[in-house]
């Protein structure tokens, strides 16, 4: 689910096997995406997918997390314009 709404501080782009691909509402460029699940976490560069930051996901985990991101870059910058009001600049 992916929340609209400037209010909210953590806007889901959307939920694989647990883990919630988020971004936060004061984020910066460039587009990245974080990923939660528990109180495990990674951050990732989209463009092109790059781990920035690991906090406790396994091996196994990052590499399914970067597929997934691999597969949704465009939907994940989609929305990440969509909310920051840039329409793809």
């Amino acid at each position: 689910m992916w929340y609209k709404h400037k209010e909210s501080t953590m806007p889901t782009i959307f939920i694989f096997f647990g883990f919630r691909f988020m971004f936060y509402a004061n984020d910066h460029e460039p587009i990245h995406i974080h990923v939660i699940k528990g109180n495990i976490k990674a951050k990732f560069g989209i463009s092109p997918v790059v781990l920035i930051e690991n906090n406790g996901l396994k091996p196994s985990e990052l590499k399914m997390v970067e597929a997934i991101i691999e597969e949704n870059q465009e939907i994940i910058a989609e929305h990440w314009n969509q909310f920051f009001n840039q329409n793809g600049k």
